[in-house]
C-alpha cells in the first residue's frame, strides 16, 4: 500500500511540474530560420567563385601536352 501511495504522488508531482522554456517556442523557429538565412547567404557569395580569375577556366590542350585542365586526352571522344 506505501508503493501505490509513492507511486500516486511521483504521478502527481510529474503532473504538476512543467519546464519552462528560455523563450517562447515560435521564438525557436525565428532563430532556425535566421540561422538557415545567414548561411545560405554565405553560401551565395561563393557563387561563381572558380569563373572570377581569368584564365583559370581554359583548357589550352597545347598547354598540357595534350591533354585538357582535369588531365584528359582532348582527343578522347568524351564518353
Amino acid at each position: 500500500m506505501v508503493a501505490v501511495s509513492m507511486m500516486v504522488n511521483l504521478v502527481a508531482e510529474a503532473e504538476a511540474h512543467h519546464n519552462e522554456l528560455p523563450m517562447p517556442a515560435v521564438m525557436f523557429g525565428v532563430v532556425a530560420a535566421v540561422v538557415f538565412a545567414i548561411l545560405g547567404f554565405v553560401m551565395f557569395t561563393y557563387r561563381d567563385v572558380a569563373n572570377r580569375r581569368p584564365g583559370a577556366n581554359s583548357s589550352s590542350a597545347t598547354q598540357h601536352g595534350g591533354a585538357d585542365a582535369h588531365g584528359h586526352d582532348s582527343t578522347a571522344s568524351g564518353h
